[in-house]
């Protein structure tokens, strides 16, 4: 039974849940727009994910692409130092580098570095692949291992970003992560305040390993912007809760955003994804409670064990970079 106190922390907790999603705001290109945590930023609530830009072959096309993104209104893009060995940011600078691309983004990527001189060097280069002064949001990415966050702050990783920060080479600091959601709480608890958390967000995380049960809950109390990935439960292009589970893309996102997800991360290679990615922002409407009930009793027999979500429950998903630091094979 409840007590008192947390009768109120539950209440405010659904509170602020519920502001996220109702605050969300229609703009001119009808792509809707949410605050990003303490930020303040307005944000698309749909993402560009920089790891697909970096698999269209065609550099013509990938930038085509990122221009017709923008002008459409999805305006938060995606990227991180290792994505196809820098291919994907030096692909998404090239984009953004001409007609005044770069002013109308709010750009992210991800570092790679758990130390001092490997943060600062992942920067450098980021910065220069993307040809700006300025990343607007700097995440450490795959935080998932135990151990990751002990490393980025007694490795001096987290210094070189708030040091970054200070110089005005970037903007604001965020971690991502795919594993466990005790990872990202140990994050969370650590003596930083952090602008923002990127995680799993799907129908499938409701049963296994839920980030948005343990980990949104901690984000909006502390004013953290939460950031949603592998809403179609990872894999490429499709996603596994379309190929083996068999839901629409449509209806997983609008589940996702129907969260207090600031914006959720999407994958994009060609037109007609970005098409149909626009649709479901321009088309959103929450679902209520009977809609997300119906849509979970759907997906409760297979979503238990993570056979679905294998970021989290294989190693299948990870970084050969991230093993590496870590001493697992990457062969």
């Amino acid at each position: 039974m409840l007590n008192r106190r947390d009768f109120l922390k539950r209440s405010t907790i659904a509170g602020l849940a519920a502001q996220v999603v109702s605050e969300t705001s229609f703009g001119e290109s009808g792509l809707p727009t949410r605050v990003l945590g303490r930020t303040g930023e307005r944000v698309s609530i749909l993402c560009l994910g920089g790891w697909h830009i970096g698999t269209i072959e065609d550099e013509n096309e990938a930038i085509r692409l990122v221009h017709t993104a923008v002008n459409e209104g999805l305006t938060f893009f995606d990227n991180a130092w290792e994505y196809h060995n820098g291919r994907a940011e030096e692909v998404m600078g090239r984009a953004l580098a001409q007609d005044g691309y770069r002013k109308k983004v709010f750009l992210m990527t991800k570092c790679c570095g758990r130390d001092y001189k490997s943060a600062v060097s992942n920067l450098e280069d980021s910065l220069r692949r993307l040809r700006t002064d300025v990343i607007d949001l700097w995440q450490f990415h795959e935080i998932i291992y135990d151990n990751d966050p002990d490393w980025i702050f007694e490795r001096g990783a987290l210094r070189a970003a708030i040091e970054a920060r200070k110089q005005g080479k970037v903007r604001f600091i965020g971690f991502t992560g795919h594993k466990d959601p005790h990872i990202h709480l140990k994050m969370l608890s650590k003596p930083f305040d952090w602008d923002t958390a990127q995680m799993p967000i799907n129908v499938l995380d409701a049963y296994y390993r839920s980030f948005q049960k343990r980990v949104v809950p901690v984000c909006l109390e502390k004013r953290v912007g939460v950031l949603g990935m592998k809403g179609l439960g990872g894999g490429y292009p499709q996603g596994r809760l379309v190929s083996a589970v068999g839901l629409k893309p449509e209806e997983c996102y609008r589940y996702c955003l129907s969260l207090p997800v600031t914006s959720q991360v999407v994958g994009i290679a060609n037109t007609e994804q970005l098409r149909a990615c626009l649709a479901v922002g321009r088309g959103f409407k929450p679902m209520t409670e009977e809609e997300k009930t119906k849509l979970l009793a759907r997906v409760k027999d297979v979503a238990g064990d993570g056979r679905d979500e294998l970021f989290k429950s294989t190693q299948a998903f990870d970084s050969l970079l991230h093993r590496g630091q870590h001493g697992f094979a990457t062969g």
